[in-house]
């Protein structure tokens, strides 16, 4: 059985060549001379160590896993290393993306209904960048297609779960002479999310929108 000084090093190393958040369960199966509990301290460990404000990356829980991504702070100077554009979507996409999250799961006519206008286009972007998925069809007249968000949109804005999504209570700024909709300040505030985590490894998308 190993001790606490040994696994540390070990998950630190599984954490730092994942390309994508490693779940317990994974970890478990990899390191089968540990147990959860053992493992669950060491990450504990490595949380701790990386909240230190001298630290540029921090060990999240995210997407039902664990990642080293680095501190929202030190995004703009990782961009640079990178020398890509941050992801950006536009209006109607994250008005779409935000209806999609919150009311998943949706089909194409109901947000349509909320948005006011044809989504077929930033329906298509979204699927294309792995955002949301076709969860299926719905029973009724002409089967429409049922979509939801993915693992890339937890990944993305930094969530573990979607009841880490900000209520829109939460989110809602006090009444204002011209009124603006739920979606154009939940997509806003995606937007905010979207520019500020940068993961240990590149993200799936990495090309700004038209």
């Amino acid at each position: 059985m190993m001790d606490d000084f040994e696994i540390k090093p070990i998950l630190e190393s599984l954490f730092f060549i994942s390309d994508s958040p490693m779940r317990l369960e994974t970890l478990v199966e990899i390191l089968p001379e540990s147990n959860k509990e053992a493992i669950l301290n060491g990450i504990c460990q490595i949380q701790t160590e990386y909240e230190d404000p001298s630290k540029g990356i921090e060990l999240a829980e995210i997407a039902g896993g664990y990642q080293f991504r680095t501190k929202p702070i030190w995004a703009g100077w990782v961009n640079r290393l990178k020398k890509a554009k941050a992801i950006k979507l536009s209006q109607p996409s994250l008005e779409t993306l935000a209806i999609v999250a919150y009311r998943q799961p949706v089909i194409r006519p109901a947000i349509e209904e909320i948005r006011g206008v044809d989504s077929g286009s930033a329906l298509h972007t979204l699927l294309e960048r792995g955002l949301i998925r076709v969860m299926g069809r719905k029973d009724l007249p002409g089967r429409p297609i049922v979509y939801g968000t993915t693992k890339a949109f937890l990944e993305l804005f930094g969530l573990n779960t979607l009841s880490d999504l900000p209520t829109i209570k939460e989110i809602q700024p006090p009444p204002a002479p011209e009124e603006v909709s739920p979606q154009e300040i939940i997509g806003d505030e995606m937007q905010k999310a979207e520019e500020g985590v940068t993961s240990s490894q590149d993200l799936p998308m990495n090309q700004e929108e038209e």
